[in-house]
């Protein structure tokens, strides 16, 4: 029998649970790099639930665990609820949340900050301490003390108005950066926990590698292969150098960048570029020409496996390892090669429709 899912409706700041309601067609996802998403509707069909829904649903004030079972898959902000009737008359409020990382993008820097040799997890706790001590602006998301060994001069001022999130991925996205989330569990005291992950270069979890096969476990695959984001010219721009205003403004800009083995081997020169509009610094525009400039030369092919949920399959395995094994007409010769997972997309059980997770990989 299907563990079921519960939807725990909590407030934002506190994390006081408000009320436990159905949900249907719920939908859900959680990456490295990116926020995940939740989408279901809750049904409306009487008097009551309709007003326990309008007391718990609060866009921008409500938190959302999901929960299978005792342990906690997934965790975000509700942001929009839509009150929805159909043809026959039935109520339902549709909601759609973002993971916890979602709210740093609506915090914005109104101080300058400044960091001198700093090790750059310790600026990203910094942004966060920043955030976190504003009247309100607590939602409760801790961290460990860990180190990347990595230290970064940097200033961010008050009149840029940057947002928390995209100064934590500007930062990450340097050479030599790191990758970052905010994972949710359940702690061995069973409380809720919002805890952020950093991990340099990327996150890592997970010991023993767990065996997908195709035909077997795997019920579908996808592999693309995609050039539209390869470039072997890379040039990134800064902010303006220009502080007199009666002259026309020009921006910090980055060596143009040329992978010229890669031409040598046959490819087309591809142009590209990147904006960092914050940056104002040689070496740190340079950085992350460097690191874009590596990232185009290869992009990364992001291939997806469907299996079917439970046992090893859990959102726990997300920077996890795990082996795929594919043989079919595609593959006379069998694929067998490792993967980190790096997203995770969920569908409960409904109906005739099994529990299924499709797992997001990185090609090594």
């Amino acid at each position: 029998m299907t563990t079921p899912y519960r939807l725990l409706f909590t407030d934002l700041r506190s994390d006081e649970l408000i009320d436990v309601l159905p949900v249907t067609g719920v939908s859900l996802d959680d990456y490295i790099g990116k926020t995940g998403r939740l989408t279901g509707t809750v049904p409306i069909p009487n008097a009551a639930i309709a007003e326990r829904a309008r007391r718990a649903i609060l866009p921008g004030r409500t938190g959302v665990w999901v929960e299978r079972g005792r342990a906690i898959w997934w965790g975000g902000i509700v942001w929009t609820r839509s009150i929805a009737s159909d043809a026959r008359g039935f109520l339902g409020a549709q909601i759609q949340a973002g993971g916890w990382e979602s709210y740093l993008y609506r915090r914005l820097i109104y101080d300058t900050q400044t960091a001198t040799q700093m090790d750059q997890y310790d600026i990203v706790r910094q942004l966060i301490d920043y955030s976190a001590d504003m009247p309100g602006g607590d939602i409760g998301i801790t961290y460990d003390s860990s180190l990347s060994g990595v230290l970064r001069d940097r200033t961010y001022l008050r009149y840029d108005l940057p947002s928390v999130g995209d100064l934590v991925d500007d930062l990450a996205a340097i050479e030599g950066g790191f990758e970052w989330r905010i994972a949710s569990f359940r702690d061995s005291d069973g409380r809720r926990v919002k805890r952020l992950q950093l991990g340099s270069p990327i996150i890592r979890t997970g010991a023993a590698d767990i065996v997908l096969d195709h035909p077997g476990p795997v019920l579908t695959y996808t592999w693309p292969t995609d050039a539209t984001a390869k470039a072997n010219a890379w040039q990134s721009r800064g902010a303006s150098i220009n502080r007199n205003q009666a002259a026309e403004s020009f921006p910090l800009t980055s060596p143009v960048l040329v992978g010229a083995q890669d031409i040598a081997d046959g490819w087309p020169r591809l142009d590209g570029y990147s904006d960092y509009s914050t940056v104002s610094r040689q070496t740190t525009i340079d950085a992350h020409a460097q690191a874009d400039h590596r990232a185009a030369l290869a992009p990364v092919t992001i291939p997806e496996i469907t299996v079917l949920l439970g046992g090893d399959i859990t959102p726990a395995l997300i920077g996890a390892t795990v082996r795929v094994r594919i043989r079919d007409l595609w593959h006379p010769t069998p694929l067998d090669a490792r993967f980190r997972v790096v997203g995770m997309a969920i569908t409960p059980p409904e109906r005739e429709r099994p529990e299924t997770a499709r797992l997001y990989l990185e090609v090594p």
